[in-house]
């Protein structure tokens, strides 16, 4: 079996588009990752935070703020209070924290919830779930056969000898630039 430069390019492009759908998907949910761990603003888009207060009497004991948690709608679920000092209380929440002032009568809280999906697919993408490193590795080298295989699908004016090999070069200077400017 012979090969001649249409048969390569012909079999580059064949495994480039398979290989390519393959990866597609695979590469949606790691660049929504990136984008998420791009724009945290110092919040993990893991977690879905809440910081509220919410009125209560003045002067009420650990059963009677736990009863009167409970009987309010749309709060988290209330673990534990205890005497912090002679005017607050302590709020252990699933998954949060809070304070009651008595002599206010407001308690301040934060709770965290985590968003299922967003959680998982940041997991993936800083390679935390056990045995995703090798899905990692297949991935990396697809994408290296996919930048490399696609430089030489193109040919004439518009591949390498071409403009092609501009763009090539400004792809690779953009990120050397960019260290030397740091």
């Amino acid at each position: 079996m012979s090969f001649n430069g249409n048969s390569i390019r012909k079999w580059l492009r064949i495994i480039h588009r398979d290989l390519g759908f393959l990866m597609a998907g695979i590469c949606l949910i790691y660049a929504v990752s990136g984008i998420l761990l791009n724009h945290m603003n110092g919040k993990d888009p893991a977690f879905k935070n809440v910081y509220a207060t919410v009125q209560f009497p003045k002067g009420l004991m650990n059963e009677e703020l736990s009863m009167l948690w409970k009987e309010k709608e749309n709060l988290p679920v209330l673990k534990k209070v205890f005497q912090y000092d002679d005017s607050h209380l302590k709020l252990m929440l699933d998954g949060g924290i809070g304070t009651y002032d008595s002599n206010a009568g407001v308690v301040s809280y934060e709770h965290h919830s985590k968003q299922e999906l967003v959680y998982w697919i940041n997991k993936l993408h800083y390679n935390k779930v056990n045995g995703w490193y090798i899905m990692g590795d297949i991935f990396a080298a697809s994408l290296i056969f996919l930048a490399i295989s696609g430089l030489f699908m193109v040919s004439r004016k518009y591949g390498l000898s071409g403009r092609g090999m501009i763009y090539l070069l400004v792809g690779i200077a953009i990120p050397i630039l960019f260290i030397l400017m740091i």
